[in-house]
C-alpha cells in the first residue's frame, strides 16, 4: 500500500510541475485552449440532429458526410463515383472551415450502401486527396443496409488533428 500512495505522489508531482498557467505543458506556450467550437456552415446541407463538426483544440470531429448539395438535393442517384466525390467535397469545405486539410485526417470511416470490395477502387478516385499512397489515415469502410436518406449510397466521417504550432520556451535549446 504505501508503493502506491508514493507512486501516485509521484506522478502527481511529475504532472503538476509540467502544467504551465494558461494551458499547455512547460515548453509549449500559445498552445490552444480545448475549447469547442461547433462547425454548422449555413451554405450546406444539414442533417437534422446532428452537428457538421465539432473541433476541440487541435482535433476535429466530423459528421458523415452525405451526398447532398447546397440545397438538399440528393447528388448522383445510383451513381456512387458521383455521390463519393460530393460526399467527400463536402468533408473538405467542413475541414476547411475548421481550420484542417485533407492530409489532417487521421481517421477516415466510409459507409457504403450494399458495399462490395471493388467500390473501394471508385471511392478512392473520387477523392485521392484523402487516400494519400504515403502515411494514408486510419480507416474502415463498412458495409450497411441504409443511410439516413433514401437513395444515399455513401456517407464518411473523419477525425482531423491540426498540426501543433508551438513555440519553443525562452531559454531552451
Amino acid at each position: 500500500m504505501q508503493r502506491y500512495r508514493v507512486v501516485t505522489g509521484v506522478l502527481a508531482l511529475a504532472l503538476g510541475g509540467c502544467a504551465v498557467p494558461g494551458g499547455g505543458f512547460s515548453g509549449q506556450q500559445g498552445v490552444e485552449p480545448a475549447t469547442r467550437r461547433f462547425v454548422n456552415p449555413g451554405t450546406m446541407a444539414q442533417l437534422d440532429g446532428f452537428t457538421h463538426a465539432v473541433r476541440i483544440g487541435f482535433v476535429t470531429y466530423v459528421s458523415g458526410e452525405v451526398p447532398l448539395d447546397s440545397a438538399g438535393h440528393l447528388v448522383g442517384a445510383g451513381d456512387l463515383a458521383a455521390q463519393a466525390k460530393q460526399a467527400f467535397a463536402n468533408l473538405n469545405l467542413v475541414l476547411r472551415i475548421a481550420g484542417n486539410v485533407p492530409a489532417d485526417v487521421v481517421k477516415l470511416t466510409v459507409y457504403v450502401v450494399n458495399y462490395h470490395p471493388r467500390d473501394l477502387a471508385v471511392i478512392r478516385q473520387a477523392a485521392p486527396e484523402f487516400f494519400p499512397d504515403k502515411n494514408p489515415p486510419t480507416g474502415l469502410v463498412l458495409g450497411v443496409q441504409a443511410l439516413p436518406q433514401e437513395g444515399m449510397l455513401i456517407a464518411v466521417d473523419a477525425i482531423a488533428q491540426a498540426p501543433a504550432m508551438f513555440r519553443p520556451r525562452a531559454g531552451a535549446p
